[in-house]
């Protein structure tokens, strides 16, 4: 028999990273439609914008390296990332915000560190710092969703409104943008109003904002496909959201008429998308089963603390980041006990 190669082995075992980011890509699919159905065709214009743009940087910057550029284009990461970075983006951001974020996570977060598997940080949350920080006004300019929304833009107004910055004759951004459900609850909460008196207005469902509730259900219906496929460690959505409902929950006990209600946390804002889809990265993320639990916690811990106190109310991509510089320490103080070793570390 005439083998491929000279040298064991001989098999040819499938791309394992393909079949995980396929599986991951699909597990998007329910949030994702969501998404559309509650906040218009611009979600679709982002994934679209920043997925030609991911595989454009890619294939660029392999060239640049001398590396196999289909091989490494289907292994899908950076459709995965592109999508994650184009639902987190508001749905009528400038078309060009869109392109700089991605190029940002693609040449500078992933490449600029050795590629797939060599990045310290997220490509995706970094990215969408990035605009963040930096474009505070475009980045908060959130749509509401359809059953509150006032107008309803077509697939062509969306996309004059993302491409050309313009919107249908006499409407203005205000009419048509809101702020964010965590926004608004700071602001009310600024403004000395208890939670009761805030969720009487319309925005505000059984848990968390009208709207948001069910994205937050069709993503985790998806992560828990991820989960019983085994393509994530159901450890680390588990201690976030663990973590931030026990936190969340001892301090709204204590002050129930200005912390908000666990579930709020839960159901307002990227808490489900960030624990089963940003916080599970599998490069970034703590890699032991203890570490994992310890990683998952601290971030729900964070994001309700810069929450509550800090300058930025969806806090997941910050906590993410925060924990992705903690991920080598966590891991070395939750290594595993080697098998035959004794407690005190002797043969």
């Amino acid at each position: 028999m005439k083998f491929p190669v000279h040298t064991s082995p001989y098999g040819r075992l499938p791309n394992r990273v393909t079949g995980v980011m396929a599986q991951v890509l699909l597990a998007l699919v329910p949030g994702v439609a969501a998404m559309i159905w509650y906040f218009g065709w611009g979600v679709v214009i982002n994934i679209a914008i920043a997925s030609a743009t991911a595989l454009a940087a890619e294939a660029a910057v392999l060239r640049l390296r001398h590396r196999p550029v289909k091989r490494t284009l289907m292994d899908l990461s950076a459709l995965v990332t592109a999508a994650l970075l184009a639902i987190a983006l508001p749905p009528l951001l400038p078309w060009w915000l869109t392109v700089l974020g991605t190029l940002f996570a693609i040449l500078f977060v992933k490449h600029l560190y050795g590629g797939l598997g060599y990045n310290p940080f997220n490509p995706a949350m970094a990215a969408y710092v990035l605009l963040l920080v930096s474009f505070p006004v475009d980045m908060t300019r959130w749509l509401p969703p359809e059953m509150l929304a006032k107008v309803h833009l077509t697939f062509g107004q969306a996309l004059q409104a993302i491409f050309n910055g313009h919107l249908p004759a006499s409407l203005t951004w205000d009419a048509v943008t809101s702020a964010t459900p965590l926004d608004e609850m700071r602001t009310q909460l600024e403004f000395n109003k208890t939670i009761s008196e805030i969720r009487q207005s319309p925005l505000w469902g059984d848990f968390g904002a009208r709207g948001w509730e069910w994205v937050g259900n069709w993503f985790g219906l998806g992560g828990i496909f991820l989960a019983w496929r085994k393509v994530i460690d159901w450890r680390i959505p588990a201690a976030m959201i663990g973590g931030l409902l026990l936190v969340s929950g001892i301090f709204w006990a204590f002050d129930p008429e200005s912390i908000p209600f666990p579930g709020f946390h839960l159901f307002s804002g990227g808490t489900i998308l960030g624990a089963f889809f940003i916080a599970t990265d599998p490069v970034t993320a703590s890699t032991t089963p203890k570490g994992r639990l310890v990683y998952g916690f601290l971030i729900g811990a964070t994001v309700f603390i810069i929450r509550t106190w800090g300058g930025y109310p969806d806090a997941v991509a910050f906590a993410v980041l925060l924990m992705n510089m903690a991920a080598p320490t966590i891991d070395y103080y939750t290594q595993p006990r080697v098998f035959g070793e004794r407690e005190n570390g002797d043969g």
